[in-house]
């Protein structure tokens, strides 16, 4: 069986911004030149607060061309619906513009930690911009609770399909809360209508998800995701795949990756990134502490 071969820790914030001052959590590789990639992540500030940070690294080297001191965008105001932090998901193109979708965090004095679906334009120089102040993607009857971490993809008849975490509870009965991976579809990227669950969990096993990565290959989907079994364990990154997208089969020891017996990962492993580079396929994740260690590359082989 294949599996992922680590190619080491690749990032750690040198914490030199104030809003950048932890954390490289969520990357999102988009490609530069040859074998450089501006690589977005979610970094915090003294408040626990996640903005945007970047830092461009060829990924065959293994080394940092440059590191934006910067952050790209910032959490909102108070009162906004990411006024706790953004956690980057994806990017995707439609109508000729690139979007990125992030979970922006509320975290009420009186209440619960709580997500929405967010949209940021991708400039054509790689700037961030907010799309829309009010959630992309909010809560509903379908997903009254909240949101995280949305993927998308374009399919090959135009429609985009996108898979997204929504909470059912937040104790399942065992401490640990209930976060599943939803679906939804899009004919045009901007309107969608939502699908309901996707990828099937088991309570004890994998409860919660977040984060998912998806590729199509050879025909079908396959899905590398966060999960926590419920049962005190850290993070771990899990399996699934389907012939369709929309209904999946849950495969877990089939994830081809586990944390390292000592260092950066050897705690838990989250957040990942697959994508294609030349001729193999790449997955960016991070480590332990949710991204306080950086992040770190694979190869699939």
């Amino acid at each position: 069986m294949k599996r992922w071969h680590k190619l080491g820790q690749l990032y750690i914030p040198s914490g030199t911004h104030p809003k950048l001052r932890t954390h490289a959590a969520n990357p999102l590789p988009v490609h530069l030149e040859n074998d450089v990639y501006r690589v977005f992540f979610s970094g915090r500030d003294a408040h626990n607060r996640s903005s945007v940070g970047a830092v461009d690294i060829d990924i065959v080297e293994k080394v940092v061309v440059r590191e934006h001191v910067a952050p790209f965008i910032e959490h909102g105001p108070a009162g906004s619906f990411y006024e706790a932090g953004i956690s980057i998901g994806n990017c995707y193109t439609a109508d000729g513009h690139r979007y990125m979708l992030f979970m922006g965090w509320q975290n009420p004095p009186n209440g619960h930690w709580r997500g929405d679906i967010g949209r940021l334009r991708v400039t054509p120089s790689l700037e961030l911009e907010l799309d829309r102040h009010e959630p992309f993607i909010g809560a509903n009857t379908e997903d009254p609770i909240s949101l995280s971490y949305p993927w998308v993809e374009q399919r090959e008849d135009g429609a985009f399909q996108m898979w997204y975490g929504s909470t059912l509870s937040w104790d399942a009965g065992n401490g640990e809360m209930l976060h599943v991976i939803k679906s939804a579809i899009s004919e045009d990227g901007h309107t969608w209508q939502r699908r309901g669950d996707a990828v099937p969990y088991q309570i004890g096993v994998a409860q919660a998800f977040s984060r998912p990565t998806v590729v199509r290959r050879f025909g079908s989907y396959h899905m590398w995701f966060s999960y926590r079994s419920g049962l005190g364990e850290n993070y771990r990154i899990g399996y699934a795949a389907s012939d369709d997208g929309e209904a999946w089969e849950l495969k877990l020891r089939e994830a081809g990756i586990d944390v390292s017996p000592s260092g950066w990962d050897s705690e838990m492993i989250e957040y990942p990134f697959v994508f294609a580079h030349r001729d193999s396929w790449y997955l960016m994740y991070n480590g332990n502490r949710f991204g306080k260690t950086g992040f770190g590359l694979a190869v699939y082989d």
